[in-house]
């Protein structure tokens, strides 16, 4: 498996992000490693709080939360999936699959011998590190899903509209800017709203991490430095694969065959009684929604304090770092 490793150089002067970094090998999968890169902060010995990040966001996303937990006494962790951060990238969008994604992780979890772990996960974080918890819940104390979803047959859509979806993926025209993908979310019509999501980042090659950052957020991104810090990774074209192929591999097809493992992961979170919290951004149109499906069926969410951001999109962390943490830090201690 071909990789390359984005350089230093790439990293200096960032804003609020100068934390130490830690390295860890994983197996490939095709006879090599890939090396993944995570921060860590507060004390050694405090309970851990796992922080993972999606698409197309890096470990940059936490650097408001961290602190706050880290203060409060947990050792903090947040992690860059393969192909983001400072983690490896490999170079062709096909070594990109959503059980690679785990296995990565799961070595990650296991090479790093984490216990006791709080998941605090959004986005592809939640869609991974889900399958993570449901994989070693001996390993797991509590979950905290954040602006993330894990789709099922249940729910999908009917394997009879297998060919219309993929006929109108086909027919839709790459959008120029994401800000019509950001529309089709706020009010969907015939066509999955995903679909343009999918077809922005397969296909628009002006497309950058910190266009949808900047677009989903409620408050203005005023800084052009934190925009820079999003695009730091991925200094050109050839270190984006694993950001344009991320949203082709959510399950949303009826014929994916990743949703009976969803539908697996979804029958062992529905016993799954340890401490779980959702905390929602009240503008996310991504996923807004998803946090009652998450309360109605894990039964460890019964009772706890979930928690809705108001004036907050997709990225909490980012636009409302702070609060996320105190409402993270408010559950651990009273659960």
């Amino acid at each position: 498996m071909k990789k390359l490793r984005t350089p230093d150089a790439c990293f200096n002067n960032l804003p609020d992000y100068d934390f130490p970094p830690h390295y860890t090998d994983v197996y490939d999968g095709e006879g090599g490693t890939l090396r993944m890169h995570h921060i860590e902060q507060g004390p050694t010995d405090g309970e851990v709080v796992l922080c993972l990040h999606g698409q197309p966001t890096w470990s940059f996303l936490y650097r408001k939360v961290i602190p706050v937990l880290a203060k409060a006494g947990y050792r903090v962790i947040a992690p860059d999936l393969v192909g983001f951060g400072k983690s490896d990238k490999p170079t062709l969008r096909s070594d990109y699959t959503y059980s690679r994604h785990v296995n990565w992780l799961k070595q990650w979890l296991v090479n790093n011998n984490l216990n006791n772990v709080n998941l605090l996960c959004g986005d592809w974080g939640g869609l991974i590190g889900l399958r993570l918890a449901a994989a070693y819940p001996d390993r797991f104390a509590r979950l905290i899903p954040t602006s993330t979803v894990l789709p099922d047959s249940e729910g999908g859509v009917p394997l009879e509209m297998t060919e219309q979806m993929y006929q109108a993926y086909e027919s839709l025209p790459v959008p120029v800017d994401i800000r019509q993908v950001w529309a089709q979310f706020e009010s969907p019509g015939e066509i999955h709203p995903f679909l343009y999501w999918r077809k922005l980042c397969s296909e628009n090659k002006a497309f950058r991490p910190s266009h949808l950052v900047e677009a989903s957020s409620v408050n203005p991104i005023a800084a052009q430095a934190i925009l820079d810090a999003y695009n730091a990774p991925f200094p050109n074209e050839s270190y984006l694969a694993g950001v344009r192929q991320f949203p082709s591999l959510l399950p949303v097809m009826p014929d994916d065959p990743e949703l009976a493992t969803c539908d697996m992961v979804w029958r062992l979170l529905r016993t799954f009684s340890k401490p779980v919290m959702t905390v929602f951004g009240d503008k996310d149109a991504f996923t807004i929604g998803a946090e009652k499906v998450f309360q109605e069926r894990i039964p460890g969410a019964n009772g706890q304090p979930h928690t809705m951001i108001n004036n907050v999109s997709h990225f909490a962390e980012e636009e409302a770092g702070e609060e996320l943490a105190q409402a993270v830090v408010h559950f651990l201690k009273q659960s």
